[in-house]
């Protein structure tokens, strides 16, 4: 068993444990999976390898270290640790890093040939309650 980050469109990542074959994998990603290596630390983003073309919903921005987007996730994806020849469960501490960096969700515009990435926020903004004037009588 790998205990790994899921990371749902939509939905703030979940610390979950999945077995570690190549079908584990792919029931957690939807699919056949492609696996990227986008950051230093011995971590691996799985996604499912067609889920662009596929029209998946877009999940995350992948962003460089200027905070710039330069790519982004389609789909459920796991984060996972390298292990010597294989993939391996996230350490406690690599599991809080990378659950702090995808945890609010992403929402994608497009705007002619760009895309726009917002946060989606966590509790809708509560309305405030509408005052009405004074009546001419309470004044």
């Amino acid at each position: 068993m790998l205990d790994v980050l899921l990371v749902k469109p939509n939905e703030h990542p979940q610390n979950v444990s999945i077995g570690a074959e190549l079908k584990d994998l792919q029931e957690a990603v939807g699919g056949s999976i492609d696996a990227v290596y986008p950051f230093a630390d011995p971590v691996a983003i799985i996604c499912h390898d067609e889920g662009k073309l596929m029209g998946l919903p877009l999940n995350r921005a992948l962003r460089d270290e200027d905070g710039q987007m330069y790519d982004a996730v389609a789909g459920t994806f796991l984060v996972v640790g390298l292990g010597e020849e294989d993939f391996a469960s996230l350490t406690p501490e690599l599991a809080q890093k990378y659950e702090q960096l995808f945890h609010q969700p992403e929402a994608f515009l497009k705007l002619g040939n760009r895309l726009l990435v917002l946060p989606v926020p966590d509790e809708p903004p509560a309305e405030k309650p509408r005052t009405k004037p004074p009546a001419e009588h309470d004044r």
